[in-house]
């Protein structure tokens, strides 16, 4: 019994990456970036990004994000987004079918989001404002020190109540 312990332990370790899919539990929590931003006009201001994970389910987390732009331009987003493989991913269906499908991935240390065809872009951000290629350090996670109040917000009630009729 042993030694076939020791092969299917051999056979997970060999899997690659790819096959394995994300920890929600070592994720959740608040990534902030604090980071020299500027006006058109020359005004330099300091902004931060942030962004929150709260697992809600194996498969599935809430995500907020607010990003900071050049000009006071930004980018808002929140809802409920499923693991896909290595991947967590929100999809809607858009105000008029078009959809978006917002996707987070742990690359080179980071938390990097996609926005491929950039309607999420659409829905929620300004002029300026993209969630494409936007990131975190895994290193700047910390706990949610405020769950009651996030879980109080509309947001939060909001994207719960679209993820359960998506599911319908």
């Amino acid at each position: 019994m042993r030694g076939l312990v020791a092969v299917v332990a051999a056979l997970l370790l060999a899997l690659p990456v790819t096959a394995r899919a994300l920890d929600l539990d070592s994720l959740a929590g608040v990534y902030k970036h604090r980071f020299q931003n500027a006006m058109a006009d020359g005004e330099k201001y300091v902004s931060e990004d942030i962004m929150e994970i709260v697992k809600i389910a194996p498969d599935r987390a809430y995500l907020r994000l607010a990003l900071a732009f050049s000009n006071g331009h930004s980018c808002n987003f929140w809802g409920i987004a499923h693991i896909s493989g290595e991947t967590l991913v929100h999809r809607s269906k858009g105000r008029s079918g078009d959809g978006c499908e917002l996707s987070l991935r742990v690359k080179d240390g980071e938390l990097t989001l996609g926005d491929e065809n950039g309607r999420c872009g659409n829905y929620g951000c300004g002029a300026r404002g993209s969630f494409n290629a936007a990131s975190f350090p895994l290193t700047s996670r910390r706990d949610i020190r405020y769950m009651d109040r996030l879980k109080a917000s509309s947001e939060f009630k909001e994207s719960l109540d679209e993820d359960s009729a998506a599911a319908r």
